[in-house]
């Protein structure tokens, strides 16, 4: 049946851009089935604001206009591994057991491994074996953080059955015993899962090393932490093997493989782990676990609804496919790129979709009576991630057991990407980010007519500088926070190395390092090691990517800062707000005075629909050790920052002393800058977040912010 939790029209796209002639795969669920249509628009603007730019579509139906029978499509969360055929065997006893590392009690049944009509499970008040309907559970629940073996055997000779674990760190068996006339043990051959049941549901949310089926009845286990090797299994599954997959392999004869299906995450420290390695691909066998979680989400696996190609003669731009049916409506964002080695303007828009998608659904529990009432009063886009934990949850968000979620993917309904969508209450201006945020910067070029096209972060992982290379200028989005070596590297190429100018035009930007790859596409992993602001924080021994087997955390710690590329790095955070900028004598300069022609005053910024102020949200600032160039131009900085802001922790060596040596107040500062680089090209970089929002003032796009916009953009592109 459909959930109520479920939206009456939702879906996703194969990917988020494609060029001209290209094919887009729409995956759409209808909840109650039923004609739904789907039509193209252009996003022109995404803030419903009433005192901003307002939602702002071109309509392209003439282009794509589709009405289909839509289907309800399921979403299956929690994450296991399924093994097709498992062990055949003769008739007799047989044990099945795994090691298992739970963190918190289950609220339900939660099953370890499941094989026919066996199950071995963990509920609030015990362990539990079943076999045909009949159960033997153990009187005590299981202890937590504690790596436990456990077991359930069964006899048909005897018709004994027992469930029991053990510590392996020492300490007395639990077991449970009981007697079952006509027992009937399975005889292999057929589908085995670990960490969720038959029907792949009742998933696990703990870690799990060595699952296994060894011959022999068990109502004790002397060697609980026995190896694969050492318990000779019919099957026997090692983790460790293959961590960057999702294969999981059989050490038995019977070669009985698996997959892991949702993604769980792997290069996770294991009952052996020893601490004289932390990172798996020097130790794998300290690594031999997997973490599941009954939330974990990989790709829906939709059908694909129906197919978009795009038109030959189509601008390079920001677009959409406007869903609708009689329940409601949704949007699917998209991208068109101009074609492969060419470029329509010579503007380009970097769109940051790998930070959209480590956003994607953030759940952050504000959607109170304001942030809802605000909402409906405008007209915003009306769902929220709180409200539909069905389609997953961000990187910003935790599992049922308290680890932080590291897996983020694009192939499933993401809220938070969606024109109109508020992400907070904002006392002073719209509270937007991400992707609607950026429609500022691409409402600001259309007002100005700045002719521009749009590329990725996911095209340039792909592509590298090659896709740069035709655009005299680069701009960032508000907030591009997540890159891979790939996208570095190649902004490095195309401002550093090469004549591009590029134009870094938000805060926090190029911090964490990410993961992607092919054998996993459509999915990003991400590792929060060591220092930064964040979220939730890695286990020590966990801070090295299972997909690409790199150190994870902030770029900054694999000697990649942010100032390197931009100038700048983040320096300084608070709440949803923003103030002004003051300019420095250095703007006055002859050989920069042309960036803030027509801007009148020492001041300016103290305004926008981004927190009420330029500088805003998370501040960015530059630093000679940290790879500022030596010729850097520190042109502005902001001042007065709100009380609700501190230094960010990387920079602090005690609650007094800073890596800098300044005070820790006086790095709360945002700083606009620019500087030439050694290959031709230039960077200009503002410092904050909340920039772009300052480009609308007094019900335009004008004003001080506006003005220096217009100049940087019209001289890099000339």
């Amino acid at each position: 049946m459909p959930s109520p939790a479920e939206l009456p029209i939702t879906g996703y796209l194969d990917r988020f851009s494609r060029r001209p002639g290209e094919r887009f795969a729409a995956h759409v669920s209808v909840r109650d089935a039923g004609q739904a249509r789907a039509r193209l628009v252009r996003v022109i603007s995404g803030d419903p604001n009433p005192a901003g730019p307002g939602l702002r579509f071109e309509d392209l139906s003439h282009h794509f206009d589709l009405t289909f029978d839509g289907q309800r499509q399921p979403i299956r969360l929690g994450s296991h591994a399924l093994v097709p055929r498992g062990p055949k065997r003769e008739a007799g006893p047989v044990t099945w057991t795994a090691l298992v590392w739970l963190s918190v009690l289950p609220r339900a049944e939660a099953v370890v491994m499941a094989e026919d009509n066996v199950v071995l499970s963990i509920t609030p008040d015990g362990v539990t074996g079943s076999i045909d309907g009949a159960v033997v559970a153990t009187a005590q629940p299981l202890p937590l953080r504690r790596w436990h073996r456990l077991w359930f055997s069964a006899d048909p000779a005897t018709g004994c059955i027992a469930v029991g674990f053990v510590p392996l760190d020492g300490g007395a068996e639990t077991v449970a015993t009981s007697l079952l006339p006509g027992l009937r043990v399975p005889l292999g051959g057929g589908r085995i899962t670990i960490a969720a049941d038959g029907a792949g549901e009742r998933h696990l949310t703990a870690k799990v090393e060595d699952p296994a089926l060894i011959a022999g009845f068990r109502d004790t286990f002397a060697q609980p932490a026995a190896t694969l090797a050492e318990l000779a299994p019919l099957a026997g599954w090692d983790f460790a093997r293959d961590i960057p997959t999702q294969r999981v392999w059989d050490v038995g004869a019977q070669n009985c493989d698996g997959h892991l299906l949702n993604i769980p995450t792997r290069a996770v420290v294991g009952a052996r782990w020893t601490g004289t390695e932390m990172c798996w691909r020097h130790a794998p066998a300290d690594y031999g676990a997997i973490h599941f979680h009954a939330d974990d989400l990989g790709d829906c696996e939709w059908n694909a609804t129906f197919h978009f190609t795009v038109p030959d003669g189509l601008r390079s731009g920001s677009y959409a496919l406007h869903l609708t049916c009689t329940g409601g409506e949704d949007w699917l964002p998209l991208y068109v790129l101009p074609k492969r080695g060419t470029a329509q303007a010579p503007v380009a828009f970097l769109a940051s979709t790998f930070t959209y998608q480590a956003y994607a659904n953030h759940a952050r529990g504000n959607a109170d009576a304001a942030y809802r009432a605000r909402v409906a009063a405008w007209g915003a886009y009306p769902q929220n991630p709180d409200d539909f934990p069905i389609y997953g949850r961000s990187t910003y968000n935790k599992h049922p057991d308290g680890s932080g979620i590291a897996f983020s993917s694009r192939l499933r309904p993401i809220l938070t990407m969606r024109p109109g969508f508020l992400t907070f209450d904002d006392a002073r201006g719209s509270g937007l980010r991400h992707y609607p945020a950026d429609t500022h910067l691409l409402a600001w070029m259309e007002a100005k007519g700045i002719d521009f096209d749009v590329i990725t972060d996911e095209d340039l992982h792909d592509e590298g500088v090659d896709l740069l290379k035709p655009y005299r200028v680069v701009l960032t989005g508000s907030h591009p926070e997540y890159h891979t070596l790939h996208t570095l590297d190649a902004l490095m190429d195309y401002a550093h190395r090469g004549t591009g100018r590029l134009m870094y035009l938000g805060g926090n930007g190029f911090y964490w390092r990410i993961a992607v790859t092919q054998t996993l596409p459509g999915v990003m992993e991400l590792r929060r090691s060591e220092g930064g602001i964040r979220a939730w924080a890695a286990e020590p021994g966990e801070y090295w990517h299972q997909t690409d087997g790199a150190y994870g955390g902030l770029w900054r710690r694999a000697r990649r800062p942010p100032q390197m590329l931009g100038g700048v790095g983040f320096s300084g955070q608070g709440k949803f707000e923003g103030t002004h900028y003051r300019l420095r004598p250095e703007a006055r300069d002859p050989k920069y005075a042309w960036i803030f022609e027509g801007v009148v005053g020492e001041t300016f910024g103290d305004y926008g629909l981004s927190g009420g102020g330029a500088a805003g949200f998370e501040l960015d600032r530059a630093d000679f050790a940290l790879g500022s160039p030596a010729n850097i131009a520190i042109l502005a900085r902001s001042e007065d920052p709100p009380a609700s802001f501190v230094t960010v922790p990387e920079e602090l060596l005690s609650h007094l002393a800073t890596v800098t040596g300044e005070s820790p107040d006086a790095l709360k500062r945002a700083e606009i800058v620019h500087f030439d680089t050694p290959g031709g090209g230039a960077v200009f970089a503002t410092g904050s977040i909340t920039w772009c929002g300052s480009l609308w003032k007094d019900g335009a796009f004008q004003g001080p912010v506006s003005q220096i916009m217009e100049n940087v953009v019209r001289r890099f592109s000339a």
